[in-house]
């Protein structure tokens, strides 16, 4: 395991305030050095508002100083949380609400020092609008780290975790280091069914709605431009996974989106077109299986099939290494807790 580093970027003083039922902790925080103060505080105040409602404190600001009031554990995680939004700022990274809330949730179980670590992970790639895409949370880093490492990575998580979009940068910074030749992308086309025939066009327009999430991120990474060019070069490919029977796929970094809708024959099938040079990634949410009642999921027997292989790890990340919006995170919460009481009851 990484050896975590301490650091300290703020000073504060720390004294209690007796008051009439109880005792009240208070940190007084010197943020002077602090060049744009504006960013750590957000648009009218919505940080401090969002941290004072989490560890229900009071923040006030003067003269260059925070001053936390509150209950003396909830006061210290309030100051443990500014002293690592302070440092995201000094590292040029933006602070959002999402971030804090994972800092805080971090300050919680007294994982903070690996805001540092997260921070200074590296740069994947960047997109075509100059956006760099990096893990954003210690799941995603380790989940990084295995695509560096192993041949075949799982990914299992609920959405907005970032297993496909992480694994399509990853597969970009491969093809422009030219340590692979294609990029290749397919998911199983498990909605469609029987409808597929009425659908205009032909097969490859038919399936081209369930692939959009893999165009998108894609496109993200290339530009329309450049990803069509790409594609019609044969250097890209994004197909549903009835293309991959009877291939070998050398000098290549394949991707299965969508895994958890794979039977166990088509993930067997899949798993053995690997060849010579190349990675695979496959990601999947066990929680969203749309497989017929009684049919067992092909991720699901994949990941009890290939436990402790050499060069084969399996990542799970979970509701907090969300990255959407934070009702998302919520949403997940919400239906985890669901399950659990089925299963209990």
């Amino acid at each position: 395991m990484t050896k975590r580093k301490k650091y300290d970027i703020i000073n504060y003083e720390y004294k209690k305030i007796k008051g009439l039922d109880n005792e009240l902790a208070e940190k007084i925080i010197d943020i002077s050095a602090l060049k744009q103060a504006s960013l750590l505080f957000g648009n009218y105040d919505e940080h401090i508002k969002l941290l004072e409602k989490l560890f229900s404190v009071s923040i006030v600001y003067r003269d260059s100083k925070l001053k936390i009031t509150g209950d003396g554990p909830a006061v210290s995680m309030a100051a443990r949380t500014i002293d690592r939004m302070i440092y995201l700022l000094h590292k040029g990274e933006p602070l959002t609400e999402q971030g804090i809330l994972y800092i805080a949730s971090l300050v919680q179980e007294d994982e903070d020092d690996f805001v540092q670590e997260i921070t200074d992970s590296e740069c994947i790639c960047v997109t075509v609008s100059g956006k760099p895409v990096k893990p954003k949370t210690m799941g995603q880093k380790q989940y990084v780290k295995a695509m560096q490492e192993n041949t075949v990575v799982i990914g299992v998580g609920p959405a907005g975790t970032g297993k496909t979009y992480l694994a399509v940068a990853h597969a970009v910074k491969a093809f422009k280091e030219k340590k692979i030749n294609r990029i290749i992308l397919t998911r199983p086309a498990v909605e469609a069914g029987e409808k597929l025939g009425f659908l205009p066009g032909d097969l490859q327009q038919k399936v081209d709605p369930y692939l959009r999430p893999l165009y998108d991120a894609l496109f993200d990474m290339f530009g329309a431009e450049t990803f069509a060019r790409l594609q019609e070069k044969g250097s890209i490919e994004v197909a549903p996974l009835a293309y991959m029977r009877g291939r070998t796929l050398d000098d290549s970094f394949i991707i299965l989106d969508e895994a958890q809708n794979t039977t166990k024959e088509q993930m067997k099938m899949f798993l053995t077109r690997l060849g010579f040079n190349s990675k695979m990634v496959v990601t999947g949410d066990l929680t969203q299986i749309d497989l017929s009642h009684g049919q067992v999921s092909g991720l699901t027997d994949a990941i009890r099939v290939l436990r402790g292989l050499e060069d084969i790890k399996t990542v799970r990340l979970t509701e907090k290494d969300v990255v959407r919006h934070k009702l998302v995170q919520s949403i997940v919460k919400a239906y985890e807790k669901a399950d659990q009481n089925r299963r209990r009851k």
